[in-house]
């Protein structure tokens, strides 16, 4: 499989993690677009929300446990924002389910 995040979570591309357990793997955005801008995905590949089902959603309920640890842990005590993008009209470049977590400054309302 050619997917760069599948690459990031096998350790073949650097990264710098945030957090990882069994269920997901969290690491800082390289092209950040708040102060915090990190990206949690599940470790087993799934395309988008669209392809979380009966049998991988387990990978998304992690996730959604994970994201308040990874939020206290780089101190985005304020508020965050988590964001998905979700096929091609909603700009989703890696078809490999993502959550960006963003804060560490106020967002504006119409930013997301």
């Amino acid at each position: 499989m050619d997917c760069i995040f599948c690459k990031i979570i096998a350790g073949d591309i650097p990264s710098k993690k945030a957090y990882e357990d069994e269920f997901c793997y969290a690491f800082h955005d390289i092209n950040p677009q708040t102060p915090v801008h990190i990206l949690v995905v599940p470790k087993a590949h799934i395309a988008s929300a669209d392809g979380i089902n009966a049998e991988n959603s387990v990978y998304a309920a992690k996730i959604f446990e994970a994201i308040p640890k990874i939020a206290a842990e780089v101190g985005l005590n304020g508020g965050y924002r988590i964001i998905s993008n979700c096929g091609e009209d909603a700009c989703q470049t890696v078809k490999h389910l993502h959550f960006h977590i963003m804060g560490g400054r106020r967002l504006p309302e119409n930013m997301g």
